[in-house]
């Protein structure tokens, strides 16, 4: 057997050329130590801790034979070296598989288990800890799916009339709305997906209805309303009570849902107990959340472990409803859950008793076309596909990115009647530089009207101060500058920079070190002691209690709080932010930021998350134009086994089938099930 040193010689080499995360040597390396490891197998293991810094879960060998180089973004010639000081690697995807089973450290999936760092799934090879989790996700999804909740029928039908009015747009136009609600209560998941504008906090607020006027004990319901930043949480909390305020007339004597019954919205790492230097959490299996109900929103966000995570701490009896945009960019971490669970969604892939019960319980007729028959979790799925608000430009700029239409998005781009679009598209920084501080025409602003509320600080009295200070940060929250990398001139981290330099030299701000008043900075730590959370965006203004001081003021409902920027965990100056950190948000004018090179990063995700972020104008700012043709070509894909265990599991099964995922969910406890009453703190 031939000795691993030359591997791990290319290997540095490979990291001094930014080929290859140190991780993933690391990582090798530990497997080599355990003995016995053929050098192809420790190849293999860089490879696949490799791809889970790209965000997939697991490695297939078959791309790993068809297409190592464009698997890992590199030259012909890189991959040769690693293969030559290998000795070789197999030449086929069973080849690959017969030496991964041979391999002590490789544990193949109905072998007996003797708890290997590396786990063999038919052709996908996973970190030990992303299979567990997928299988985790997998069983919990396809369990609850399956089960069924006892419902009246007509009752359903009844309190969805006064909900929805009881017209019909026929097969050609049902209301989706309405459609979703009634298959949210007929079991214990269920997923509901659209673009921005397509009502799904809408409709959760009269789902939320519907199951309080269903329950024997309304007011004993306690549901949990979370999403995985801050400020995501905030807007689900603020749209679900504005469209409860709403229903008051429509639903007559119906038993709605109070703001108090509802409760506040969390992070997803607050409502599970997230806890100092530990990735476990206060709530799983044997602690679970003491809940009725969870709402999960923008749940592209979730990565893997943190929905494995959550739905191990959700009780059996509990009503999981997920809601999310599956075109969004997925999750930074590993895994594309949501777009997994339902990426055939607008097929629709529904059977005939699913379209029967829709008919029954809603009055709804599904097209002919949807009603083709599909697993149980599409019978759970519902996508919502009429945007109220991207019915404009913004809209059809984003249908033609999600279609993968370049020419019909450069065209709609070009089209700036009525100053809704813009494109830039032979920038240099100064007119970033100055779309930043004035806007354009036909969308004025920029930040121009946050930096001159900043000369109107009052002169005194802490009640006025906080109404400024919360008049600052609306301001500021009106626009944004979105970049899709972080390093270089045309990244957050560079025009971060020139912004600062820019108002500066401007008199704008008086920049004398880190901290200076008007300093917007974005949180990327949580932190629960002082209840910020990763994602949220504050602005550094005087403190009113110390000559001289500051703080950093962040919004809290209708009101502020500040903070001292010593007790701040990590913040980043933030008149930028990528288009991952601007997920869950909107802004009345964003402005994208293309770099003048294509790369992997740029994909048709990225550019439509982005332009969907704006409410009212979107502006392109690119040094290059042909990168949003490569960026609109580009489509995103992560290597999951999700999708496939699904498939495996996505059967009816009987109440019973719950029980596997208290089986799967052990590993992921690091402490003993205890009891007690539910801390969302």
């Amino acid at each position: 057997m031939m000795d691993s040193a030359a591997l791990f010689e290319r290997f540095d080499a490979f990291v001094t050329e930014g080929l290859l995360q140190r991780l993933g040597c690391a990582f090798a390396r530990f497997i080599d130590t355990l003995g016995r490891t053929p050098p192809p197998v420790t190849l293999a293991c860089a490879v696949l801790s490799e791809m889970e810094t790209r965000g997939h879960s697991c490695l297939f060998l078959s791309d790993l034979v068809a297409s190592p180089c464009a698997l890992l973004g590199w030259q012909t010639e890189h991959w040769q070296a690693l293969c030559k000081a290998a000795g070789g690697v197999p030449d086929s995807a069973e080849a690959w598989q017969m030496a991964l089973a041979a391999c002590d450290h490789v544990w193949l999936t109905g072998s007996a288990d003797r708890n290997q760092p590396l786990v063999l799934d038919g052709e996908r090879l996973y970190l030990r800890r992303y299979w567990r989790n997928e299988t985790l996700v997998a069983t919990a999804v396809a369990s609850r799916a399956a089960r069924p909740r006892s419902v009246d029928v007509q009752s359903v039908r009844s309190r969805l009339d006064r909900l929805f009015g009881s017209g019909t747009g026929g097969d050609s136009d049902p209301d989706w709305q309405k459609i979703a609600c009634a298959v949210a209560v007929r079991s214990h998941l269920a997923i509901i997906t659209g673009g921005p504008g397509t009502g799904k906090t809408y409709t959760v607020a009269r789902l939320l209805a519907l199951l309080f006027a269903l329950a024997d004990k309304p007011e004993a319901m306690r549901v949990a309303l979370t999403a995985p930043t801050g400020k995501a949480a905030t807007r689900l909390k603020q749209s679900i009570d504005a469209a409860l305020a709403g229903l008051e007339q429509q639903a007559g004597d119906m038993p709605l849902p109070l703001a108090a019954g509802v409760g506040a919205a969390y992070t997803l790492h607050s409502l599970l107990g997230a806890r100092p230097d530990t990735r476990a959490f206060r709530h799983h299996a044997g602690n679970p959340l003491d809940i009725d109900v969870l709402i999960v929103d923008e749940a592209s966000m979730v990565h893997l472990e943190m929905m494995a995570a959550l739905l191990d701490a959700v009780p059996a009896h509990a009503i999981v409803i997920l809601l999310g945009d599956k075109d969004q960019l997925a999750s930074v971490e590993a895994g594309a859950v949501l777009g997994d669970l339902c990426a055939d969604a607008e097929h629709g892939n529904y059977t005939k008793d699913t379209a029967d019960y829709i008919a029954a319980a809603c009055g709804e007729t599904l097209p002919a076309a949807m009603v083709m028959g599909g697993d149980v979790l599409a019978q759970q799925t519902v996508m919502l596909r009429k945007s109220r608000r991207f019915g404009g430009p913004v809209g059809v700029l984003a249908t033609a990115v999600n279609y993968g239409d370049a020419m019909a998005a450069s065209a709609c781009l070009r089209q700036t009647e009525g100053g809704v679009l813009s494109w830039i598209d032979a920038a240099r920084q100064s007119d970033l530089l100055q779309l930043a501080l004035e806007g354009r025409a036909g969308a004025e602003g920029g930040y121009h009207a946050y930096l001159r509320l900043l000369k109107n600080m009052p002169s005194a009295g802490r009640e006025a101060h906080a109404v400024w200070a919360h008049a600052v940060l609306s301001a500021f929250e009106g626009f944004r500058l979105l970049c899709a990398v972080r390093e270089g001139d045309w990244g957050v981290n560079g025009i971060n920079a020139a912004i600062e330099d820019h108002f500066d030299a401007k008199g704008l701000i008086r920049r004398r070190g880190e901290w200076y008043v008007g300093r917007p900075v974005m949180i990327t730590r949580n932190d629960a002691s002082l209840g910020v959370s990763n994602g949220d965006i504050g602005i550094t203004l005087p403190d009113p209690d110390r000559p001289d001081g500051l703080r950093v003021y962040l919004p809290d409902g209708g009101s502020v709080i500040g903070v001292l920027p010593s007790r701040l965990p990590q913040v980043d100056t933030a008149y930028a932010t990528t288009v991952h950190k601007a997920q869950g948000s909107e802004f009345a004018h964003a402005v994208m930021v293309l770099p003048p090179d294509a790369g992997p990063v740029l994909t048709r995700e990225l550019v439509y998350t982005g332009i969907t972020r704006a409410k009212q104008h979107f502006t392109l700012v690119s040094p290059n134009a042909a990168v949003l043709d490569g960026a609109v070509d580009r489509q995103t894909r992560r290597m999951t086994g999700l999708r496939m265990m699904l498939k495996a599991q996505a059967l009816p099964q009987p109440a019973s089938a719950a029980s596997p995922r208290t089986r799967h969910s052990r590993a992921l406890r690091a402490s003993a099930p205890g009891q007690g009453e539910l801390d969302f703190g």
